[in-house]
């Protein structure tokens, strides 16, 4: 297991990387699990990542691949709602890496 450290605070993760408790997450604490993913959040990463959460919210569930991107059409329009616009925030697997940084559980289905 692994930790991070924010602000003299230490972030348990699990073997993945993902938060062991859902409430540890912060917007710091986002930076820093993307930046270990070498992503550096902009204003479109951070619209993905409240949808995620959004998603989460309203289903109790990290999102797979296919509902994350209708999720994401839905809410941000189809030139967005795309596969490829997500694989280029959150390469290689946008639900993989962005539930992390959001601070979300691993989706089931992603390896």
């Amino acid at each position: 297991m692994k930790n991070l450290e924010i602000a003299g605070r230490e972030i348990p993760l699990d073997k993945e990387g993902f938060l062991r408790n859902l409430a540890d997450w912060t917007p710091d604490v986002a930076t820093a699990l993307a930046r270990s993913e070498g992503i550096e959040l902009t204003e479109a990463h951070w619209e993905v990542l409240q949808l995620l959460q959004s998603f989460y919210r309203e289903f109790e569930l990290s999102p797979a691949m296919r509902p994350l991107v209708k999720y994401v059409g839905q809410h941000l329009g189809p030139d967005k709602g795309k596969s490829i616009y997500l694989m280029q925030l959150f390469p290689p697997s946008p639900a993989k890496v962005g539930s992390k940084i959001a601070g979300l559980p691993k989706p089931t289905n992603c390896l």
